[in-house]
């Protein structure tokens, strides 16, 4: 369930991107936008409208439901109002498409520098109630998030600004779009399980058999 809250903007982006034609055509949203501008325009400015009110509605329903709020959910919701607003006030899909690169970013930072700052690592502060590790193993834990969120922002700027560059601009667009949802949610997927098969070697075997008197 919390996966899925996480990824409600991107989710809603999605539908509303490949769905914008029917949206435009069947509902007043239509009439928002100028009928000469390209489809590929009013698709993207369309979900990434969509899109913020999305991220709204994640930290206000995150809130009423357990009255905090995620410091993940308010920069997300920052970065997509900034960037998605200039998108949508220039009609320019690139601003929305360097989001996930510097969400990726600053939370690399963030783990980095908290390897310095502070008696522990964010990945330590998160995990640490659920599993005892040694000092050197949560260090390269860190240090490997670190690296994904790297590789995760440059996998972005790839997909969306160098990768088939020959295509035209909307099958370009459909791509980067896609491996936003897929690719960048695939990518987590592949981590987190070889994280669990790297930390399954530090798990305790549960007591099967109780002690004989």
């Amino acid at each position: 369930m919390k996966l899925l809250i996480d990824f409600f903007p991107i989710i809603l982006f999605f539908i509303t991107y490949h769905q914008a034609g029917a949206i435009t055509a069947n509902t007043p949203l239509g009439d928002l936008f100028d009928p000469s501008q390209p489809e590929i325009i009013v698709a993207t400015m369309l979900a990434t409208g969509i899109a913020i009110i999305a991220s709204f509605i994640q930290v206000g329903g995150y809130w009423l439901k357990t009255r905090a709020v995620e410091k993940m959910h308010i920069f997300s919701l920052v970065l997509i109002t900034v960037l998605g607003g200039i998108t949508i006030a220039f009609g320019d899909p690139a601003f929305i498409q360097w989001k996930p690169t510097v969400l990726n970013w600053v939370f690399a930072a963030a783990f980095l520098i908290s390897q310095y700052v502070g008696k522990r690592s964010l990945v330590h502060r998160m995990m640490g109630g659920q599993i005892e590790l040694p000092e050197a193993v949560w260090k390269k834990l860190n240090f490997s998030w670190v690296a994904f969120f790297i590789v995760s922002g440059l996998a972005n700027l790839y997909v969306a600004f160098y990768y088939a560059i020959e295509l035209d601009e909307k099958t370009r667009m459909d791509t980067w779009v896609n491996f936003k949802l897929f690719g960048l949610l695939g990518l987590t997927f592949i981590f987190v399980i070889a994280q669990a098969v790297y930390l399954a070697r530090y798990m305790k075997p549960e007591q099967t058999t109780e002690d004989k008197p």
